[in-house]
């Protein structure tokens, strides 16, 4: 960070900032926490023999205090991915269902935006398709901050929800289906792409932000002509925010590509990719006749599908991160 024009590439430099805060972070939890667990063993050593239930207390409080830390950095070490550490790029997309998929996949978006807000993410929606009667389509997100990846990447893979639909008048059970797709944004040093590759095509603006979105150019459709990805983004107004973000996505669609060629990455990357249909899901959602949520890879289960949806998710990603130790 000392060095002559490291401000010149401000989108690199704000990725080397981010990364300096955070291991900053964890050296000061290292330094500090044996510290202060001495400090606490003295404290209890002192007064073991007295009656008084305040100083007992106190040391109760304060090693909850510890162990809570200590949890959070124990999921962190367990994020020693080579791409944890970035930020991601969420999709989800209605399956088998009708409008109650639909429903489901808005369901999930609330769900992870939560999620995202409890963990101080920066979340901005890059596409979004709403459903003609109710919820939502598909939609894609970009969720950044230090380990976004490394924690989302759980999420990856097809979710169930059995429930009384709300619509139909009959309200009978029904069992709706959504993917999850989720990738590490990667930097442009990280992959390059050929630009020759790349067919770009500017349209007007179906989007939000008002009127004069769509009197502008605005829209951006890449095409990566060896692959056939296609990337279509269009929530920002100018046609150069649409561009870069555009290209980010297509950057770790490809990325995500080339893993898969090379090794068995598919499902650090990607989870595995199926049809959102019967029989794939990694995790159920059951409302109705009973409550529970269960993850299909762990085992691990929560009779508090309400908090979950709420997003409650840790249990879930610290089971699955422990999984693959």
């Amino acid at each position: 960070m000392q060095q002559p024009g490291f401000w010149d590439d401000q989108n690199s430099a704000r990725q080397k900032t981010e990364e300096r805060s955070a291991l900053a972070e964890e050296l000061d939890f290292f330094k500090n926490i044996e510290s202060e667990l001495k400090n606490l063993q003295d404290f209890s050593v002192e007064y073991k023999d007295q009656q008084e239930s305040s100083e007992k207390d106190y040391a109760q409080e304060e090693f909850k205090k510890l162990r809570a830390r200590f949890e959070e950095m124990r999921v962190r070490a367990m994020l020693s991915g080579k791409y944890d550490g970035h930020g991601a790029i969420l999709s989800i997309h209605a399956g088998a269902g009708g409008s109650d998929a639909q429903d489901w996949t808005e369901i999930l978006l609330r769900m992870y935006l939560r999620y995202a807000e409890k963990n101080k993410f920066k979340v901005d929606t890059l596409e979004i398709s709403r459903g003609t009667e109710a919820g939502v389509k598909s939609v894609m997100l970009e969720i950044l901050g230090m380990n976004a990846y490394g924690l989302l990447k759980s999420e990856a893979g097809v979710h169930r929800l059995v429930r009384l639909s709300p619509f139909n008048p009959a309200h009978t059970r029904e069992t709706s289906f959504a993917l999850v797709e989720v990738l590490p944004i990667i930097h442009h040093d990280e992959f390059q792409i050929n630009m020759n590759d790349v067919q770009i095509e500017a349209n007007t603006s179906g989007g939000h932000g008002g009127q004069s979105v769509n009197t502008t150019y605005s829209a951006i459709r890449l095409l990566h002509v060896p692959t056939g990805t296609r990337v279509s983004i269009q929530n920002e107004r100018s046609q150069a925010q649409n561009k870069e973000k555009a290209f980010e996505v297509l950057h770790a669609r490809l990325f995500a590509l080339e893993q898969q060629k090379r090794a068995e990455e598919r499902k650090e990357l990607r989870g595995e990719f199926h049809s959102p249909e019967w029989g794939n899901q990694v995790r159920s959602y059951v409302l109705h006749p009973y409550k529970l949520v269960k993850d299909h890879r762990t085992g691990y289960e929560s009779s508090d599908p309400d908090s979950i949806l709420n997003g409650e998710l840790q249990p879930f990603v610290e089971n699955y991160l422990e999984s693959k130790i």
